[in-house]
């Protein structure tokens, strides 16, 4: 008799073996998939061989896929973001598909609600509807076919295995069953829903628990929200039955989402917007030639592409902006690759990263209600002016934000490519974990609870109101060449305020230091602690791996350092790669996928 899956993982509630195993950078001429869901990974190249190359529409597989099968991390329930590099134009585009605030509410009424004292400060709770906003994923689903598909298959067919898998079953990852375990008690006591999303077992207390790694899983009400969307689009989400679940389970909690709300999404919520970007000549030890041609060509460095605020994209350019200025100004070197992850190094990312947080928790809000100076906060003028904060030598205090205007003169994450070098960098989220765990009924998904990320305080350029769109913490992001703008990399790493940090650290790692699309995810990260809403928490976490010598190095200069290890290692987040190059004449690209992840890059044939 063949074993179960209790007897696979016969201590399903111990860690998992800590990293311990090897991955290869994956390598192919005709693209690559890079999710946190092997499952996932494998389904986009089921529908890429059914000839949807080359413009994408797979990507809406892999997000359907990944709520499936990763409920913890992602879900329709949420937003999403994504940049389209179109190979044809070399031209990047943005689509931003997170929602708003319930036009309903107000700051003083959300005050009163959580029993806020007139000037005192306050956090939004995480499992409470007040928490929710709009869902923004499957209008930006929908969208990102509509601008970016090629018209070859429909949004049936692209979402039939996602539908398959849900109404079939299937096995659940390792990663994402301890999500489900450690998330099970909010589940529970989110909503009179929880059924829908927790294993049916006789044995279990209601009759029902969270799914073990190995066993099969099922959720038929979330096929039967993507069969709604397939056969109506927007319409099959934003109204009818599952609109009004929706509304019924915020508002019978206490929220104040309306059938307005979601049908004013419907209409005008994906916004496609202009992407910011920041040119980074950092050296770059494997690629002295631009990707695009098998001729010599000097190397102009790169150009980052991130989604503007709301979103927090900027964080990691300002970053990278400071570092380079720090480099101009010779008070950091260009670091060797025994230098890597040194504890001089690491002072001079935390740092940076540090000033940039800053900035953010002041600036980053929804662009259509407040004045958001983008180009002022990536103006070389305005980033070596902020420089000027760094020390060499010891840790900063808490720092108060810029203002560009007067020092100037004037983020579960996937990446595709295709054959022809196009490519997207796609993210969707519900932002912690299962998000409010809120389940609107027979509908098989939670809600986000995205409004944890505005502020409670009056006068704060983030501050919660009706029709605004928080902070936002989910990041794609995009990497060109300068010298002929050929697309070079699809990378993020997912994790709330890990991201922007995984982006400038995964980033360097590629080139600063040349290591390949694997490695570079592979590498041990640091993460500054709660960088949100002016946090003055200094903490740094550390993961094992980076030397003792530099973390002893890094508590000389005055960092709180806290080494993590096993599953506490998720908070430096998963990111997927894929870089492009070429050689004897065909384009070549190379993919990762992070090993603190169940994921893979999954080559297309």
């Amino acid at each position: 008799m063949p074993l179960n899956a209790k007897a696979v993982y016969a201590k399903p509630e111990a860690d998992y073996v800590p990293f311990a195993s090897r991955r290869s950078t994956v390598h192919s001429t005709n693209g690559i998939v890079s999710c946190t869901q092997p499952l996932a990974a494998a389904a986009g190249h089921r529908i890429l061989s059914q000839g949807e190359m080359p413009r994408m529409r797979p990507s809406q597989w892999v997000t359907a896929g990944l709520n499936m099968t990763e409920p913890g991390s992602t879900g329709i329930g949420g937003d999403m973001f994504c940049l389209f590099y179109n190979a044809q134009t070399k031209k990047v585009h943005a689509l931003n598909g997170s929602g708003r605030y319930p036009g309903q509410a107000s700051l003083e009424q959300i005050r009163k609600d959580l029993n806020l004292a007139p000037g005192a400060a306050g956090d939004m709770p995480m499992l409470n509807a007040l928490a929710t906003t709009t869902p923004g994923a499957a209008a930006g689903w929908v969208d990102t076919i509509e601008k970016f598909g090629s018209g070859k298959l429909s949004l049936e067919q692209i979402l039939q295995p996602a539908i398959e898998m849900g109404e079939e079953g299937f096995p659940v990852s390792e990663l994402s069953s301890h999500l489900w375990q450690v998330s099970e008690k909010d589940i529970r006591s989110a909503s009179p829903n929880f059924r829908e999303m927790l294993k049916a077992d006789a044995s279990a207390p209601d009759g029902v628990r969270s799914p073990l790694p190995g066993e099969i899983m099922k959720n038929p009400t979330l096929a039967q929200t993507f069969r709604a969307l397939a056969a109506d689009g927007k319409k099959g989400f934003y109204e009818g039955r599952i609109a009004q679940e929706i509304v019924k389970v915020v508002q019978d909690l206490g929220g104040y989402l309306t059938l307005e709300d979601l049908a004013n999404h419907a209409a005008t919520g994906t916004q496609e917007v202009d992407a910011i970007s920041l040119k980074f000549t950092g050296q770059d030890i494997v690629n002295k030639q631009t990707p695009g041609t098998d001729g010599e060509k000097p190397n102009q460095g790169v150009e980052i592409w991130e989604h503007p605020p709301n979103g927090q994209g900027i964080v990691a350019l300002i970053a990278l902006g400071i570092l380079e200025e720090l480099e101009r100004a010779g008070k950091i070197p260009q670091f060797s690759a025994a230098q890597h992850n040194s504890a001089e190094y690491l002072h001079a990312v935390i740092e940076s990263l540090q000033i940039a947080f800053a900035d953010a928790a002041w600036w980053v809000t929804d662009p259509d209600v407040e004045q958001v100076p983008s180009q002022g906060l990536l103006a070389r003028e305005y980033l070596a002016e902020r420089a000027k904060l760094f020390s060499v030598d010891r840790a900063s205090e808490p720092l108060e934000h810029g203002s560009p205007a007067h020092n100037h003169c004037d983020t579960v994450y996937f990446a595709v490519t295709d054959a022809a070098g196009n490519g997207i960098s796609f993210i969707n989220s519900n932002y912690a974990g299962f998000g409010t765990a809120i389940i609107p009924a027979g509908c098989g998904f939670t809600l986000q609870n995205r409004a944890c990320n505005f502020s409670l305080m009056p006068g704060h350029p983030n501050a919660l109101a009706p029709h605004k769109r928080p902070y936002h913490t989910i990041i794609p992001a995009l990497i060109t060449n300068v010298a002929d703008g050929s697309l070079h990399s699809v990378y993020g790493v997912m994790g709330g305020f890990m991201q922007p940090q995984g982006h400038v650290q995964v980033l360097l790692n590629m080139l600063a230091f040349g290591f390949h699309p694997q490695a570079a995810l592979d590498a041990p990260r640091i993460c500054i602690a709660a960088p949100s809403h002016g946090s003055t928490d200094r903490t740094v976490f550390v993961e094992e791996g980076i030397s003792e010598e530099a973390v002893e190095g890094l508590r000389r200069l005055g960092h709180k350092i806290v080494v993590l290890t096993g599953w506490a290692r998720a908070m430096f987040g998963r990111g997927q790669i894929i870089r492009l190059h070429y050689d004897e004449g065909k384009l070549v690209h190379s993919g990762g996928s992070d090993l603190r992840g169940d994921g893979a890059a999954f080559p297309l044939l």
